[in-house]
């Protein structure tokens, strides 16, 4: 885990540390009706051009894109910790629900906070809960999803323990509760209260400053989803 925390901390070091090309702060807040690829940087834009959009890691002169990625690159090129299981079957298991996480939970996750629609809001409400089922058995018996320490999983649900409040707070939508999913709340305690981990993430009151300025261009962007 320090090896994540120490790329993400030198990203503004010298020119062979890992850097984050990202949008500005203005085109974050923006309600224009412009595409991404046309608010988004022209240095995010030269080393990510298949999907225009972040995170894109730098590292000398190489460029990799896509989050989970990221996380296995930096696990390999880095000294520290590891973020994946030795044994095969329990790293192919660990990537598995890393995948998941990534590509049939965030959507549900993400509309359900966001849609405008009410009905279609609450059928994503109900997917994203039953999801959450499946996450709440990973945990049972393990302080991490990754067992003992955090892993490549725990980061990759990264969302649920710090992000998940603010989103929220924001819409006056509860999902996360201590009756539902006990075990997932012990662990996102247990995940943010983490020294290293405390180091990585952004502040709170930002966040919520954030997310409202984009509150509009959000609801715009989950109503539209089916």
């Amino acid at each position: 885990m320090k090896r994540l925390s120490s790329s993400v901390r030198s990203a503004a070091g010298s020119a062979t540390a890992p850097r984050w090309p990202c949008a500005s702060r203005e085109s974050l807040t923006s309600s224009s009706s412009k595409t991404w690829a046309t608010r988004a940087s022209e240095l995010l834009l030269t080393h990510n051009p298949v999907h225009t959009k972040v995170p894109v890691l730098l590292h000398g002169d190489r460029s990799v894109a896509e989050s989970l990625v990221i996380i296995e690159y930096v696990d390999e090129a880095f000294d520290g910790p590891p973020l994946l299981p030795a044994d095969p079957y329990d790293r192919a298991t660990a990537r598995f629900w890393a995948q998941f996480i990534d590509q049939k939970f965030a959507r549900p996750f993400w509309v359900s906070f966001w849609s405008t629609d009410g009905e279609s809001r609450q059928g994503f409400m109900t997917e994203a809960r039953q999801n959450l089922l499946l996450l709440e058995a990973q945990l049972q018996g393990k302080r991490f999803f990754g067992g003992d320490s955090i892993g490549l999983v725990d980061i990759a649900a990264s969302s649920l323990a710090h992000w998940l409040g603010v989103f929220e707070e924001i819409n006056g939508v509860t999902l996360l509760t201590d009756e539902e999913y006990p075990a997932l709340c012990r662990w996102a305690k247990r995940y943010v209260a983490d020294e290293t981990v405390m180091q990585c993430l952004p502040k709170r009151d930002e966040l919520v400053a954030v997310f409202s300025a984009c509150k509009e261009m959000f609801q715009a962007m989950a109503t539209s989803q089916k």
